[in-house]
């Protein structure tokens, strides 16, 4: 079946189709990834976006079950010069169409990929219409991408987010499963240290590598939907929140912003990831703006100035925070070489720092993992701190002469029941 994309700006591109046939509307980006197709369609950051790969050659691999990084395809669309005809990886159980087809995903081959990512680079991203099935003209295409809303201030996080909170469990070693919060398991039963230092996640489209990390590395995870408030997440008791990536705008995801804004009152650790990095810029009463074609693959060189080297980077973001409009506390920590945008940024008077990159790397280098090893020791050392102070406080309720004084000053705290508390409180 032959395929038809139409861009607003008049290019037609006819290609042939694979996947679903249907008819969408999307965002057209491309992505230098050279590997790793299967996370890139899974990851939710692209979310009502067509994903062009300036890759010639995809599908050789096929789909398996261990590379997903969310439980389906995200994207809007595919865009390829070749598809494959044969699978060849031992771990792959279904082609790349196949796959694609069974959920509802169109994609068109054999176009001039490279063609179409000099067309974005020059003027920016696009909005697009893509017919697989011919049931649509050229001509209805192009009002349908001109007539198309876009992404701007849309709230895309809400068709990514989790409905109810979860702990995430490391199962085999090829094996990941997300468990119900009411169905934590014991330790023993699935090898997760029930006393390690907990930390909260946010899930405005959490890619499940990132979830895999924060385990590797000691640390007891549970996942909460992205319009939770921070004080549900404060009577959680957390050592640490993590602030995860996401589809489109920041902007149009205010809640979010909201409850940063009173976990940052916290001081408790805080990493945040992509759009979690922007929704920090939020929170702080920064401004983000669009970027013209956006970063996206695992090639971005970016500086860091704690090591004084280079990181290459995989990245999925088509905004970045007004470098301008930070307040004054805030330190940028990394920038994009090619561009001079912050990649990075850190509060000096709170244990807070932040990435516009993905550090998991699915797909992408492993230059940046360092970071979930120094979040992870920030962390662990608050559990420990707040292990010490319990403890002095029962050495303390043990001695007669203290019993009063003691009682006293906490019934003289304001701190709600579950609100973190401080050893300078």
């Amino acid at each position: 079946m032959t395929a038809l994309l139409a861009l607003a700006d008049g290019t037609l591109l006819e290609g042939t189709a694979f996947g679903a046939a249907t008819t969408v509307v999307g965002e057209v980006v491309f992505n230098t990834s050279l590997t790793g197709y299967q996370e890139v369609i899974t990851d939710p950051s692209y979310r009502g976006q067509m994903v062009c790969m300036t890759v010639p050659h995809v599908g050789n691999t096929g789909i398996n079950t261990e590379d997903l990084e969310s439980d389906r395809p995200q994207i809007a669309a595919f865009v390829v010069r070749e598809v494959s005809p044969v699978v060849s990886n031992w771990r792959a159980n279904e082609t790349l169409h196949a796959w694609l087809e069974r959920h509802g995903i169109p994609g068109i081959a054999d176009v001039d990929t490279r063609a179409l990512t000099r067309r974005l680079r020059d003027q920016g991203v696009q909005h697009a219409a893509l017919c697989t099935d011919g049931s649509r003209s050229a001509a209805q295409l192009l009002e349908l991408a001109r007539s198309w809303e876009g992404l701007d201030g849309r709230d895309l996080v809400r068709e990514v987010t989790c409905h109810e909170p979860y702990n995430w469990v490391d199962g085999t070693r090829v094996e990941w499963t997300p468990v119900p919060s009411g169905e934590w398991q014991p330790p023993a039963a699935q090898g997760v240290d029930a006393e390690a230092p907990l930390v909260v996640a946010y899930d405005y489209g959490i890619k499940h590598n990132i979830l895999r990390r924060l385990t590797s590395h000691g640390l007891r995870v549970t996942v909460v939907p992205a319009h939770t408030p921070a004080a549900d997440v404060l009577a959680l008791q957390p050592d640490g929140v993590f602030l995860s990536n996401g589809p489109g705008d920041p902007a149009g995801v205010p809640y979010a912003a909201q409850a940063v804004e009173g976990l940052l009152q916290a001081q408790l650790p805080t990493f945040g990831i992509c759009l979690g990095h922007q929704i920090i810029g939020l929170a702080l009463g920064a401004r983000t703006y669009k970027l013209k074609f956006g970063h996206h693959g695992g090639n971005q060189p970016v500086s860091d100035v704690d090591s004084s080297n280079v990181q290459i980077t995989a990245q999925n973001h088509n905004y970045a925070v007004d470098e301008s409009t930070l307040p004054p506390g805030v330190e940028i920590t990394h920038r994009n070489l090619n561009d001079g945008t912050v990649e990075g940024m850190r509060l000096l008077d709170a244990p807070v720092f932040c990435v516009q990159y993905h550090p998991e790397a699915s797909p992408g280098p492993h230059d940046a993992d360092l970071l979930f090893a120094r979040f992870a020791e920030m962390v662990k050392e608050r559990s420990r701190s707040e292990k010490r102070e319990d403890s002095s406080r029962r050495s303390d309720f043990s001695t007669p002469g203290r019993m009063v004084a003691d009682r006293g000053l906490l019934a003289s705290r304001s701190t709600p029941p579950g609100s973190v508390t401080h050893a300078d409180d």
